[in-house]
């Protein structure tokens, strides 16, 4: 699949952190190329904004105008918890406003943005004033922070002045579901909250239960899926994969079951913060991950969560290496190491 499509296909892919989303465009994708799909950040082809559970995905720029209004109110309810009492008395309207017109005029830091919005509300905090413009505006972060091998400062203008137009709501919830299951499907409704953070999914999926198949899990709730999609079978080969730390296998589930069986809050794992590098194995989270650079050195160091046959070892490595050859190419030495 051609990485543009992709990223369509996956309705986004979760980009909280401006780089090792790539590794997981490489472990979908053949030949996947991560300098050629950087210029299309340049390129505005595809932006990373705000977008399913206020958390930052890398989109193409036709579902940034679409997704936009639909999580709205998911956005808006993520920074009004946190910023609440610190608004009070503000007029949030008047602040979007001008945040817009400076937004507009060239794309700027949330520190800086806020120090200018403190100028004329000398009385509230640069901080919360920076918040209360990501609450109302589309704002995407700009290159070059995300473009591969690259860095910058988390830089934000409006969605309109980096696409040339406007968020529209040329999508209705119904058709986000739908793409939601395109990629992720079966799925139950939790799950599709888990993705998006809209609530009261269940009436819009009653309304699209005729043209979707159902399913159960084991616990006998529901699942849904297209008609189409594919649904490989139990003995279908899923071969190792290694997933980056924000994988959107991980985050876009409520019930993660199916790919998780260890208990990973008793080791110390939290999914409402970082996170770290997992790996699997027959389709299932078996290992965590690591790469570590020094002096022309790259070492990928994988610690199992369970026992791990030779033959599974010996898949692992190869795909370690070819992982090593991709993100870390002008090391001199690429080493694999299990930590038992």
């Amino acid at each position: 699949m051609d990485p543009l499509d992709a990223v369509g296909h996956l309705a986004g892919l979760q980009a909280q952190t401006p780089q090792s989303w790539y590794t997981g465009l490489w472990s979908r994708l053949s030949d996947f190329n991560p300098a050629a799909f950087g210029r299309l950040l340049e390129d505005r082809a595809v932006v990373r904004m705000a977008l399913m559970r206020s958390t930052i995905h890398l989109v193409t720029g036709d579902d940034a105008l679409a997704f936009r209004p639909l999580v709205q109110s998911v956005i808006e309810r993520s920074t009004r918890g946190a910023f609440a009492r610190a608004w009070k008395g503000l007029d949030l309207d008047a602040v979007a406003e001008a945040a817009q017109e400076l937004l507009d005029e060239a794309p700027m830091t949330f520190a800086d943005l806020g120090r200018q919005l403190q100028e004329r509300w000398p009385e509230h905090e640069r901080l919360p004033l920076g918040q209360a413009a990501r609450s109302a505006l589309a704002l995407v972060q700009v290159p070059p922070r995300g473009v591969w091998q690259r860095s910058g400062a988390v830089r934000h203008t409006t969605i309109e002045a980096w696409l040339g137009r406007s968020p529209a709501s040329v999508m209705t919830v119904d058709q986000l579901v739908l793409r939601y299951l395109a990629a992720f499907g079966p799925a139950s409704v939790m799950d599709i909250q888990a993705w998006c953070g809209l609530t009261r999914l269940a009436e819009v999926v009653d309304r699209l239960r005729k043209d979707l198949l159902v399913f159960a899990n084991g616990s006998g709730r529901a699942l849904f899926d297209l008609p189409n999609a594919p649904r490989p079978g139990a003995d279908a080969v899923a071969p190792v994969r290694f997933l980056y730390d924000y994988d959107n296998l991980l985050l876009s589930h409520a019930d993660r079951s199916r790919f998780i069986t260890h208990n990973l809050l008793e080791m110390g794992w939290r999914f409402d913060g970082a996170q770290p590098s997992c790996l699997l194995v027959d389709g299932k989270v078996e290992a965590t991950w690591l790469i570590e650079r020094s002096r022309g050195r790259a070492v990928l160091t994988v610690a199992p969560l369970s026992t791990l046959g030779p033959a599974v070892r010996d898949e692992i490595s190869s795909e370690g290496l070819a992982l090593l050859a991709f993100a870390v190419p002008d090391a001199g030495t690429h080493d694999i190491r299990f930590v038992d």
